[in-house]
C-alpha cells in the first residue's frame, strides 16, 4: 500500500440532463499531498468531489483509493470524509459527541474513542470545548470541530467542499492558515474545492484549474501562476491587464484603429493580439524598459499597500500597482514599461 497513490481518478465523466459536468478528469493524489480543484462556478470541481465521496456515480471512468476501485461503492463504504461549507454538525450533540460520531459508526472500541477525541480537539486547538453545543460556538470554531470530526477517523482522503466560503475574510485567513498548519504537521491527503485563488495558492501542494468539466492545468501553485498553460488559466489566476492591439506592418492600433505608442522587444506578427501583464509587473516612468506603452493617467485608487493608477491609451484601459505615491496627475502622459518575461501574448 505504501507504493500506491492515496487516490486515483481515471477518465471520470458525469452528465446531468445532457450537460457534461465532469469531462474525462484524471488526477493522482500522492500520500500526504494537498490537491486543490480551482475554478469558477460550473467548472466541475464540486461534481468531481461528489464523485470521489460517493455522493454521485460516474457515467464513465474509475476511482481508486489505496489502489482499490471504489466507484461502485456507496459513500459510507469509502475511506473518505467530507468537510462541508456549513460544517454540518449535529445541533443536539456536544462537541465531543460530534467528533466521536464517526468513530462510533466505524465500530471503534469505546475505550479508544475518548482519547482519540481528546487528541483531535487538541490538534485543532479546541481543548476545553468538549461539552459545548454547536449553538455556543462561533463560525470558525464550528469548522474546526468539523475538521476534527473528519480527521479523527483517519481517512485515506479528506475532502473539503469550500469549507471557508461562508466565513468573513479575517476568519477565512485564520482557518486557511490553520488547515495549512495541520497539513504540514499531520501530512493527511486531501482534495480541496474552492473558487478562491488565494486559498488555492496558499494551501496546496498542487492546483488543478478546471473549466467546463475539464482540467486545464495541474501543477505546483508557483508554476500555475508563472507558467499558465492557457489564456484561461492566465486570466483566471491573479489580476492582469489586457492590451488588445491590432498589429500591422510593425505598427499597433486599438480596436477603433487609433494608433498606439506601443513598443515591444520581440515584434508580434500581424493580426489582433491580446497582451497580458500583471499590474504589479508594470513600471511607471520607464521608457528605458524593453517593452512599453505611453498612456494618459485617468484616476488613482489607494489600496493600502499600493496605489493603483488607472490609465487609458485610445480604447485600451490598464492599471498599474505602485508601492509609493507618484507626482503624475490625471491627464498626464506617462511611459509604462515592463520586461518581456512578464508578458503573455495570445492571438
Amino acid at each position: 500500500m505504501a507504493d500506491t497513490n492515496a487516490l486515483e481518478l481515471d477518465g471520470l465523466r458525469r452528465v446531468f440532463g445532457g450537460v457534461v459536468a465532469v469531462d474525462n478528469v484524471s488526477v493522482d493524489v500522492r500520500r500526504g499531498e494537498f490537491v486543490t480543484l480551482l475554478g469558477p462556478s460550473g467548472s466541475g470541481k464540486t461534481s468531481t468531489l461528489r464523485l470521489i465521496g460517493g455522493f454521485e456515480r460516474p457515467d464513465a471512468g474509475a476511482i481508486r483509493i489505496n489502489g482499490s476501485r471504489v466507484d461502485h461503492l456507496p459513500a459510507y463504504q469509502r475511506d473518505t470524509t467530507t468537510i462541508f461549507q456549513t460544517g454540518a454538525l449535529f445541533p443536539h450533540k456536544t462537541v465531543a459527541e460530534n467528533v466521536a460520531y464517526g468513530l462510533r459508526m466505524r465500530g471503534v472500541a469505546k475505550a479508544d474513542i475518548a482519547p482519540r477525541v481528546r487528541q483531535a480537539l487538541e490538534v485543532v486547538r479546541l481543548s476545553g470545548y468538549e461539552e459545548r453545543y454547536p449553538a455556543q460556538l462561533s463560525g470558525g470554531q464550528k469548522q474546526r470541530v468539523a475538521l476534527a470530526r473528519s480527521m479523527v477517523v483517519r481517512p485515506t482522503i479528506l475532502l473539503f467542499d469550500e469549507p471557508l466560503s461562508a466565513l468573513d475574510l479575517s476568519l477565512r485567513l485564520q482557518l486557511r492558515a490553520e488547515i495549512r498548519r495541520l497539513h504540514d504537521e499531520i501530512g493527511f491527503s486531501a482534495i480541496y474545492v474552492t473558487h478562491d485563488q488565494g486559498e488555492a495558492m496558499a494551501m496546496s501542494s498542487r492546483v488543478a484549474v478546471m473549466r467546463s468539466g475539464r482540467i486545464e492545468q495541474i501543477d505546483r501553485p508557483e508554476k500555475v501562476f508563472a507558467e499558465p498553460a492557457s489564456e484561461f488559466v492566465y486570466t483566471f489566476i491573479g489580476e492582469s491587464c489586457c492590451l488588445r492591439a491590432q498589429v500591422s506592418a510593425g505598427a499597433a492600433a486599438d480596436s477603433a484603429g487609433a494608433p498606439l505608442e506601443l513598443r515591444l522587444a520581440q515584434p508580434l506578427g500581424e493580426g489582433a493580439w491580446r497582451i497580458y501583464i500583471r499590474p504589479s509587473r508594470l513600471h511607471l516612468g520607464r521608457a528605458d524598459m524593453p517593452n512599453g506603452l505611453k498612456a494618459r493617467l485617468d484616476f488613482t485608487e489607494f489600496l493600502g499597500d499600493v496605489h493603483r493608477y488607472h490609465f487609458k491609451a485610445g480604447k485600451l484601459e490598464l492599471f498599474v500597482d505602485h508601492p509609493g505615491s507618484v507626482v503624475h496627475k490625471p491627464g498626464d502622459a506617462v511611459d509604462i514599461g515592463w520586461q518581456t518575461a512578464d508578458m503573455m501574448a495570445y492571438q
